[in-house]
């Protein structure tokens, strides 16, 4: 097989420990303390995986002080009693609406916290209207991102899990270099890309791959075409895996033959922006504050308004998580946190320049998980 990977020795292992799981769950229910609350319905697939290491498509964690119990439908109970030792697994149907109520009833809860952002509308209005019908005391409170806030600070393996990752991503990049030629299409290199991460070791794609060659590098989200991909021309290629459940991040604009004066400036510029941006990571840092020092480069350059996106966001479980690195954001960096540093420049009608890297901040300071080099001719 062209392109064979080797993974690390310490490849496989599992991300869902006794002890870990147990860690998670007490700082979860410190929280619920603090703002005293019973207990917690945790409907997001992430949040269940994190909490519990169920990886089921369909299920409900309900934590409270003394119980952890993950409810799901008979097709997932016997992989529930596999993946999340500890828990109490419930057998349940139909709607939450159907169940919870005396559940948590017959739980002795009455005050029950649930993920706002992940519950929808309609599924709150038929919960509260069974507590009614059923004349129970219980209180729904919502909650904004809790548990993905506890999320936002990596453990020590689930670092190791994005270092690899980060690993297979600079293998696959480094497989496009050997196989990028003049006529391929932007579909055909997504392709190859995905079939690079399925042969060697990825769980699955962390989001669907991006080709943008020519004038469709200017869109900064592109879906791979039929476009051929020709030479002297920015190529944006965005792509990551998962292993072991955790994302890789990455993306380089790359020019197949000689880079017109117009590339390189643009290239330098953005560049530029993001090692202003990586020389600026520190405790303590707001995602505002980062995102300023590689936007005044790209602004100083007169293509502010060409910078269209955040400069990053955090990564783990989910492709996109807290801190987020944006011009209004509040969240403060703190060691343990992974995230990307991806600023951009985009201009319709010539084509776009990304660059992206995925960093984790360390004690020492920051430290950059993608090693591909930045070069823009190949």
């Amino acid at each position: 097989m062209e392109g064979i990977y080797s993974r690390p020795r310490n490849a496989g292992k599992r991300i869902e420990r006794g002890n870990l799981k147990l860690s998670r769950l007490q700082k979860l229910r410190a929280e619920l303390d603090n703002r005293k609350l019973e207990a917690l319905l945790v409907s997001s697939p992430e949040n269940q995986r994190y909490l519990s290491g169920f990886t089921g498509s369909s299920g409900y964690l309900i934590i409270s002080n003394k119980k952890a119990i993950l409810a799901t439908d008979s097709r997932y109970t016997r992989q529930a009693s596999k993946e999340a030792p500890g828990f109490d697994i419930f057998q349940v149907w139909e709607t939450p609406s159907r169940w919870l109520p005396d559940l948590t009833a017959e739980l002795d809860i009455h005050t029950l916290g649930f993920e706002a952002n992940d519950i929808s509308y309609a599924t709150h209005q038929q919960i509260t209207a069974a507590i009614k019908e059923r004349q129970l005391k219980i209180k729904l409170v919502p909650l904004d991102n809790l548990v993905k806030r506890i999320r936002a600070i990596k453990e020590p393996l689930e670092i190791a899990n994005m270092v690899e990752a980060a690993s297979l991503t600079d293998a696959a990049f480094n497989h496009v270099l050997e196989i990028l030629h003049p006529g391929i299409t932007e579909k055909e290199l997504a392709w190859e890309l995905e079939k690079f991460f399925r042969q060697n070791g990825s769980d699955e794609l962390s989001f669907a791959i991006i080709v943008a060659s020519g004038l469709n590098s200017a869109l900064p989200h592109a879906t791979p075409t039929n476009r051929q991909i020709q030479v002297s021309e920015p190529i944006l290629i965005d792509m990551g895996c998962k292993i072991n459940g955790y994302c890789s991040d990455f993306t380089r604009t790359i020019c197949l033959g000689p880079a017109d004066s117009k590339m390189r400036e643009v290239y330098n510029i953005v560049l530029n922006a993001q090692s202003e941006a990586i020389s600026g990571i520190k405790t303590g840092i707001s995602g505002a504050q980062l995102d300023k020092l590689a936007r005044t480069v790209i602004e100083q350059a007169n293509y502010g308004n060409k910078f269209t996106h955040s400069l990053g966001h955090g990564v783990g479980i989910a492709i996109h998580e807290f801190p987020i690195i944006s011009p209004t954001s509040t969240d403060i960096l703190s060691s343990g946190m992974v995230f990307t540093i991806e600023p951009g420049i985009y201009l319709s009608g010539w084509g776009g320049v990304r660059i992206e890297d995925m960093i984790t901040l360390t004690g020492n300071g920051p430290k950059v998980l993608t090693k591909s080099e930045k070069r823009l001719e190949i």
